[in-house]
């Protein structure tokens, strides 16, 4: 077997990599989106997402239990808003804004975990959701409010956080596998009903950029991604998994601005920045032993402790 300090570092690299594919999915979905309808696009995506998992183990339809339908049936209804409004507001906004605004999740998540079933709310993640509405303010205000793409995102950003909390409160005791297939079917089903009912029927991705963009966002940023952050869950504390995660946001900015799609306003930078601390701020470990069911705002596709 190998050093538990040796399978720690594999898992940090492993997340790092995971967060890099997410930070990539935004910059390769924004001119994506633009030549395919989004439900479609995200259809094709998690269509495939599930094909895979299920080759990767066949046998996961066994595990799956009535308790399993309810919580993944409820949880994938609110990851496939999610998605649905965080793609449609990057199509209005850009990746690195997307990215910044979608972190808001996690400050939101214990905040949705307090006023939904009054678990315990810590002055630190107060002050982080202070911090985070400074950030949005900084990136998003202009003479004009808030523009309509950093409205979908936050309304995106919600959804998650939700999505978390409901996991959070009725995923432990179910096998993670399982559970996370029940949800990508869950919003599969969402996705390919809306192709099927906006007039136009399905759309296939229109050219070979447009499919590396499906591909990639499906099997790298959804399949492999899920795969690696259970496995690296499974070896490190769920708050030190959380922190590492928060890295998809930077690498959103960064990859953005590397291929030329944008170039960073001072104001997004600033606002981006704190976002980033009040992400950080609110997944920090404190000195209070978590209670039992804590809920910690892990990535939406991850198992929830």
């Amino acid at each position: 077997m190998a050093p538990r300090t040796s399978t720690n570092g594999l898992a940090i690299l492993a997340l790092f990599a995971v967060t890099a594919a997410w930070g990539a999915s935004f910059v390769l979905m924004k001119p994506a989106i633009e030549r395919q309808p989004i439900p479609d696009f995200l259809a094709t995506r998690f269509v495939i997402a599930v094909v895979i998992l299920v080759l990767v183990r066949p046998s996961v339809f066994r595990k799956i239990t009535p308790r399993m339908m309810w919580t993944g049936g409820v949880a994938g209804v609110f990851l496939a808003l999610g998605y649905v409004a965080q793609t449609i507001g990057l199509h209005f906004a850009t990746a690195a804004i997307t990215g910044f605004l979608t972190g808001l999740y996690v400050v939101a998540t214990p905040i949705l975990a307090w006023l939904l079933f009054r678990q315990h709310l810590s002055a630190k993640v107060i002050v982080a959701a202070c911090l985070g509405l400074t950030g949005l303010g900084i990136i998003s205000l202009n003479s004009f409010g808030i523009g309509v793409g950093e409205i979908w995102i936050v309304i995106g950003a919600i959804f998650f956080a939700l999505h978390i909390v409901v996991l959070g409160r009725w995923s432990p005791g179910t096998d993670t596998y399982a559970l996370t297939v029940v949800q990508l079917v869950v919003v599969s089903v969402i996705t390919v009903a809306v192709t099927l009912v906006d007039g136009d029927g399905y759309v296939p991705p229109p050219d070979g950029d447009v499919w590396i963009a499906v591909l990639i966002t499906a099997v790298l940023a959804t399949a492999v991604g899920f795969l690696l952050q259970t496995w690296a869950q499974s070896t490190m504390d769920a708050s030190r998994v959380a922190i590492i995660l928060t890295a998809e946001v930077p690498w959103a900015a960064g990859i953005s601005v590397a291929v030329g799609q944008e170039v960073l306003a001072l104001r997004t930078i600033i606002g981006g920045s704190i976002m980033i601390a009040a992400m950080l701020l609110a997944e920090w470990p404190g000195r209070r032993k978590p209670a039992a069911g804590e809920i910690v705002p892990v990535h939406p596709l991850g198992h929830f402790e």
